[in-house]
């Protein structure tokens, strides 16, 4: 067990980190399991394989190298762990695990797999960490069978639910915050091959309609987006042309649907 001030510095250093990243996320998981997971994963910031990694949570490359969003960038780093596929037995094993240019960028990756993933959808927007800890662990996060209590024992040890404010209203309700587009409305029309702010504006509407997971925008309209671009055509009683003109432009400003929560689901790591 780290010492008492290393566990106070390292909650110090993450807590703030695990809020911005998930402040103003329409689809966001509690920062209270986010930093007891770190702390868990990393104990607490003591690994140094996992420290010169920037990798507070050991999130694996998996087969398919699969980008949730932009914050990992290809780096990984081999090293040990202990699974336990049988829910009894343990057995060591050598894997590849993402490495990130920083800390800030880990948290964000893990947020934006959370996100897209449809295995970890029963975690999304839950205010109650035990099950939100226990749907990520379901969803395929870990496979020890102590995880969920191990990370909640951290919870509640360092009151680490007064972080979650910043997604979670003094209710208790579990409404999605209200979310603009932060990328500016095209002036011009938006099809295929279009690139750039024009292309984002389009996908997080998309997005925004759960017809686009999260990752993809990426800026640009390709043949996912196209798809999505008609399958919201349809739904809103408009040409379905796959060009987002005067008239796609208005009905996507105006009609505000929450993202689907099954989204499009990557391969499991």
């Amino acid at each position: 067990m780290a010492e008492k001030k290393q566990v106070e510095d390292f909650i110090k250093k993450i807590a703030p980190m695990a809020q911005a990243k998930a402040a103003g996320r329409v689809i966001w998981t509690l920062p209270s399991v986010c930093i007891a997971q770190c702390c868990c994963e990393s104990a607490y910031g003591t690994n140094p394989k996992m420290m010169r990694a920037n990798a507070v949570l050991g999130i694996k490359v998996g087969k398919s190298r699969v980008h949730f969003g932009t914050a990992w960038k290809d780096k990984a780093y081999s090293t040990k762990t202990k699974e336990c596929y049988d829910g009894k037995t343990y057995v060591n094993i050598t894997d590849m695990f993402r490495a990130y240019d920083s800390i800030a960028d880990a948290i964000e990756d893990y947020y934006d797999m959370l996100a897209s993933c449809s295995r970890y959808s029963a975690a999304r927007n839950q205010t109650d960490p035990r099950k939100c800890i226990t749907a990520i662990k379901n969803g395929g996060y870990a496979t020890s069978p102590t995880y969920v209590n191990t990370i909640m024992n951290i919870v509640s040890r360092y009151n680490l639910t007064q972080f979650d404010s910043v997604v979670t209203k003094k209710d208790g309700s579990t409404d999605t915050p209200s979310v603009h587009n932060p990328y500016t409305e095209p002036e011009k029309n938006v099809g295929h091959g279009t690139t750039g702010q024009d292309a984002k504006w389009v996908q997080w509407c998309l997005w925004r309609f759960g017809l686009l997971e999260e990752a993809g925008i990426d800026g640009i309209i390709g043949s996912k987006s196209l798809s999505a671009i008609k399958t919201a055509q349809a739904r809103l009683g408009l040409a379905q042309d796959g060009i987002v003109g005067k008239n796609t432009r208005k009905a996507f400003s105006t009609v505000t649907v929450q993202p689907s929560a099954s989204c499009y689901e990557h391969q499991a790591m």
